[in-house]
C-alpha cells in the first residue's frame, strides 16, 4: 500500500516521468538490494581507483591532457580525503564530441563497482528532465528533495548534469547550497557528494584559444589549465552566479585529425573489427569536417559522429 502511494505521488507531482526519465529504471535503481554504500561497492581509499582512472583516461580520452590531469588530481585528492570541506564540483566545458560525457563515464566506472548502473549515480539532462520554463519552481523543489534524499541514503552520491548551459538559472540556484561550504543543511552533510556539470558553453573560447596558440607556434601539449580557466571562470558566473561553488572549470580542447584516427580505431574494436591504422587515417578525412579549410587542423564534430557513420565508410 505504501509503495503504491509513493508511486502515485511521484507520478502525480507534475509528470515525474519528465523529471526522472524512465520511471522503471529509476525505481529499479533505488530498490536494488545488491548494492550498498560501503567500501565494497564504492572505492574510497583511492589506491586502485587512482591507478585505474589514470589508465582509462590515457587509453580512451584522446587529446585532453589538461582535462585528464585535472580530473585525476581532483578525484584522487577528494577520494583520499576522509573529511572534505565541501562537495567536489567539476564543470566540463567544450564543444560536442570532445569527450566530456566519456570522461564522466570513466570517473563513474572507477568509483562505483556497478558503474553507470549504480543506484548512487544520478544523471540528468537539462533539456529532457527540465523542459518547461513554467515549471522551474516545481523542478527546483523536486531536485532538492531528490538530492537530499539520495545523499541521506549515501554520502558518496554522484550527480551528473548534462547540457548545463541550457539549464534554467532558477534550477541552478536551487542546487547551489548543496555544493557550498556548509557543514550540514537540515541535518544532512553534502561534503562527500560529487557534482559533475557538462556544458557546451565556452566551446568557442576554447577552440579559438587553441587555434591562436597553434598559429603562434605553441604545441598543443604546452597549453595549461591557467591559459583557459580564467575565461571559463568568467563564463561560469553566468551559470552559477557570484557563489563560487565550482572547484575546477575544465576545458576540453577541440580534437585534431590524429585524435579522430584514435577514436576510429577504438570504434573498430567495439564493432568487432580488426583495427586498421591506415584505414582509420583514410576514413578520418571522409567521416568528419575540419577547420581551417586550408589547414584541416581541427575536427568540427570531434568524435561524436564516428559511431553512427563508420559502417558506411567501412564498405
Amino acid at each position: 500500500m505504501q509503495l503504491a502511494l509513493l508511486l502515485f505521488l511521484l507520478v502525480g507531482t507534475c509528470r515525474a516521468d519528465y523529471f526522472f526519465g524512465d520511471l522503471k529504471d529509476w525505481f529499479d535503481k533505488i530498490t536494488a538490494p545488491n548494492e550498498y554504500c560501503n567500501r565494497e561497492w564504492i572505492t574510497l581509499d583511492g589506491k586502485g581507483y587512482g591507478k585505474g582512472l589514470e589508465a582509462d583516461l590515457g587509453r580512451y580520452l584522446f587529446g585532453q591532457h589538461i582535462a585528464s590531469d585535472v580530473i585525476l588530481n581532483a578525484m584522487t585528492g577528494f577520494m583520499n580525503n576522509d573529511n572534505p570541506k565541501k562537495s567536489l564540483v567539476l564543470s566540463f566545458h567544450g564543444r560536442a564530441g570532445t569527450g566530456k560525457s566519456l570522461a564522466s563515464q570513466l570517473i563513474v566506472k572507477n568509483i562505483f563497482k556497478k558503474g553507470m548502473d549504480s543506484r548512487f549515480v544520478h544523471f540528468f539532462d537539462s533539456i529532457i528532465n527540465f523542459p518547461h520554463a513554467s515549471l522551474v519552481e516545481t523542478y527546483k523543489s523536486q531536485l532538492q528533495n531528490w538530492i537530499r534524499g539520495n545523499v541521506t541514503n549515501c554520502a558518496h552520491s554522484m550527480f551528473i548534469f548534462d547540457e548545463m548551459d541550457k539549464m534554467h538559472p532558477g534550477i541552478i540556484d536551487g542546487i547551489k547550497p548543496f555544493m557550498d561550504y556548509h557543514y550540514k543543511l537540515d541535518g544532512v552533510s553534502y561534503q562527500k557528494a560529487i557534482f559533475l556539470f557538462l556544458s557546451n558553453g565556452g566551446g568557442e573560447i576554447i577552440r579559438e584559444s587553441t587555434l591562436v596558440s597553434w598559429k603562434a607556434g605553441k604545441k598543443r601539449e604546452e597549453l595549461k589549465l591557467e591559459d583557459l580557466e580564467t575565461a571559463l571562470s568568467s563564463l561560469g558566473f553566468v551559470y552559477y552566479g557570484e557563489s563560487i561553488v565550482v572547484d575546477f572549470f575544465i576545458p576540453f580542447l577541440p580534437l585534431e585529425r590524429q585524435h579522430i584516427v584514435q577514436c576510429i580505431m577504438v570504434e573498430m574494436v567495439a564493432m568487432g573489427l580488426q583495427p586498421d591504422h591506415n584505414k582509420a587515417c583514410e576514413i578520418s578525412d571522409k567521416i568528419v569536417n575540419y577547420i581551417p579549410d586550408d589547414e584541416r587542423r581541427i575536427s568540427v564534430p570531434g568524435c561524436k559522429r564516428i559511431a553512427g557513420r563508420l559502417w558506411h565508410f567501412m564498405q
